[in-house]
């Protein structure tokens, strides 16, 4: 991996960012009600209605007003919600932060599902062990969110009562109670990725066992472990990380059913209420935090790929 392909693909991020602001400004002036009204009502009147975006600058061509929403936008100043007051940026990151850890913790358990299952699939294939494990992915996939988190609800906390229903407490106030309030939300999205992540591990791990090189491994003598852990698993992740990078997607912006159900306050949550309120400045700073989010882990993606895999040259 070259210097020179890092920087290309660093611009062909911002490229990427670019394009989503051009569309993420051109669909919310779309809408069939501006800021100006949204603030006032649908009984302002057309003096006061001419004043506030006067003073807001929606009077201004569309190609400027867009120019100074980016500027303000890239040093962090996405301007103030309609709905509360409050600073957007602040209130997003926020929210964001909330929205990554659960997403870490649910990463984190779900790894440590999905791994050693694909792999005992894979090394067990076409026995009862793959059967099992394939059946239990159809049935991951098969069950939305919210079947999946009242499922969850009802077990945990319902029939065995050992954690808290819903609820969110940060880590630095009380971390017990926070860590507490994690797990089950944690479980429900780790449940819902462990199901394809699973599978694609098994699937890779087949046709890696199958390669030569494994074959060599195992004329040589080494050890069951170094060669599934060591020399397999390590080539037959390159597929299953452009997953988890796709996931991050849907983790921050596509969970917000379970956000929802175990009441807690991310990004996802924000945005729909953003929209039901037409707060603009939340919905194009929100988007925008989420696209830079995905970008980023996108392009850690590509890097790993090469770290883990060394024949894999960017010229």
């Amino acid at each position: 991996m070259t210097a020179s392909y890092l920087l290309k693909r660093f611009f062909l991020m911002i490229y990427t960012l670019v394009v989503v602001s051009l569309l993420v400004f051109g669909i919310t002036q779309l809408l069939p009600a501006d800021a100006a009204t949204t603030l006032l009502g649908q009984n302002a009147t057309p003096e006061a209605l001419a004043a506030v975006r006067a003073r807001l600058g929606l009077d201004a061509p569309a190609w400027l007003q867009y120019w100074h929403w980016l500027a303000h936008a890239v040093q962090g100043d996405f301007g103030v919600s309609m709905r509360n007051g409050l600073a957007v940026g602040p209130t997003l990151l926020n929210a964001l932060s909330r929205s990554l850890l659960l997403a870490i913790c649910a990463l984190v358990l779900m790894l440590m599902i999905a791994l050693p299952l694909g792999i005992w699939a894979a090394v067990r294939r076409g026995k009862t062990a793959d059967v099992l494990v394939s059946v239990l992915s159809y049935v991951g996939i098969s069950f939305p969110e919210f079947v999946t988190a009242t499922l969850v609800l009802l077990l945990f906390a319902d029939v065995w009562q050992v954690l808290p229903a819903t609820g969110y407490v940060p880590l630095m106030e009380n971390f017990t109670s926070g860590v507490q309030h994690l797990i089950l939300p944690s479980i429900t999205v780790a449940l819902i990725l462990v199901a394809h992540v699973s599978r694609m591990v098994r699937s890779e791990m087949v046709d890696v066992l199958h390669t030569d090189y494994i074959r060599a491994a195992w004329l040589k003598g080494l050890s069951r472990r170094r060669i599934l852990w060591r020399h397999a698993l390590r080539n037959g992740l390159l597929p299953t990380i452009t997953i988890v990078a796709l996931d991050v997607g849907y983790l921050l912006g596509g969970i917000v059913v379970v956000e929802e159900i175990f009441a807690i306050p991310g990004i996802g949550r924000e945005l729909i209420v953003a929209v039901q309120a037409r707060d603009l400045p939340t919905i194009q700073a929100g988007v925008m935090i989420l696209a830079t989010t995905y970008s980023v882990v996108n392009f850690l993606a590509d890097v790993a790929y090469a770290m883990l895999d060394k024949r894999i040259t960017y010229a």
